[in-house]
């Protein structure tokens, strides 16, 4: 660089001219993947905002990567350039540039290229998730050496491909293989899920949520196309009915119309309560088709108070039937 130190006076211009030159240029990594890219960088000083730049780049044995002409942003270029899957495992790649009106050019340095993961398979212990659950997830790779880091994430899949992540995890290759345990659970309110009349207004159909997961080695993320296949969410639900006075309403028959609009049926125990598992997640609605309304005769109704009288309270008296389901996603 010039020598900037200048003596003559501060009360006139003087003209300095500014040698260009390059700072630095090479590969943001020390090595790259058949099928994948090699980005690289350049750094210059003085060339002038917008001086024309070109890069070739190539392979020690003559693979050619392309050309690529820019401009000179803030003393700076940076690209990338794809590596050919055919190129010969053992080959370096580097590139040349030549900045014409700033008379410099020259090469960067040779790195080596390696062959890109394969995914062999991919997939979950079980295809259906229940709250508190623990899953494996397992993949198998090829090309891979033992104890490459790699990164899992579990997604939930979205039929927009807006995929949202759920966690990720720093997991190690060994045995060209991975195994990893996941504990289930689902933190949002399940009535927020759409269901079936509801998507079919736009078209659609209720759909439960579900999970993928990906494996991302490097630059490569492998099973972005759900090779792990679909992971669904299963709930359950808890019915309990109560008479005026607030007793169990024993063996009475409910129907529950689940979120895909099908529908569940079953009877209360001596409790008034039951469970339905393996259900659909979402808004569940219940009736009791023997009830009217769910609630007792008038006629019922004075006789049990009358019974209760001395053991009830006025505040039990006054109490309202309930009707309820208890959703422990609540």
């Amino acid at each position: 660089m010039p020598d900037l130190k200048y003596n003559k006076g501060t009360d006139e211009e003087h003209e300095v001219k500014l040698e260009s030159s390059l700072v630095s240029a090479g590969w943001d990594n020390t090595g790259a993947f058949t099928g994948g890219t090699a980005a690289f960088y350049i750094k210059t000083a003085f060339v002038g905002e917008g001086a024309p730049i070109k890069i070739t780049g190539k392979s020690s044995k003559g693979k050619k990567l392309g050309n690529i002409t820019g401009e000179v942003r803030s003393n700076s270029y940076t690209g990338k350039f794809d590596i050919p899957e055919d190129i010969e495992l053992g080959d370096e790649i580097y590139f040349k540039y030549k900045l014409s009106k700033n008379s410099i050019d020259g090469e960067s340095e040779a790195i080596p290229v390696f062959p890109a993961p394969v995914l062999k398979s991919m997939k979950w212990s079980q295809e259906e998730a229940r709250r508190g659950e623990v899953l494996t997830l397992k993949a198998e790779f090829d090309k891979v050496d033992n104890d490459t880091d790699a990164v899992l994430t579990i997604y939930e899949y979205d039929e927009d491909k807006a995929h949202d992540k759920i966690t990720e995890m720093d997991v190690k290759i060994e045995g060209k293989k991975i195994e990893v345990e996941w504990e289930y659970e689902y933190h949002e309110d399940t009535d927020d899920i759409p269901d079936d009349e509801e998507k079919k207004r736009y078209g659609g159909s209720y759909n439960p949520p579900e999970y993928f997961f990906t494996v991302k080695i490097d630059e490569f993320e492998l099973g972005n196309n759900q090779e792990s296949g679909l992971l669904k969410f299963k709930d359950w639900v808890e019915i309990a009915l109560n008479d005026n006075l607030g007793r169990p309403v024993t063996d009475e028959d409910y129907v529950l119309t689940l979120p895909d609009g099908s529908e569940r049926k079953g009877t209360l125990d001596k409790d008034g309560r039951a469970i339905e598992k393996d259900i659909p997640p979402g808004k569940i609605n219940i009736e009791f088709p023997n009830r009217k309304g769910g609630v007792l005769s008038d006629e019922e109704t004075k006789k049990l108070k009358s019974e209760e009288s001395e053991t009830e309270d006025d505040s039990s008296d006054e109490s309202e039937n309930t009707q309820e389901a208890k959703d422990p996603s609540s």
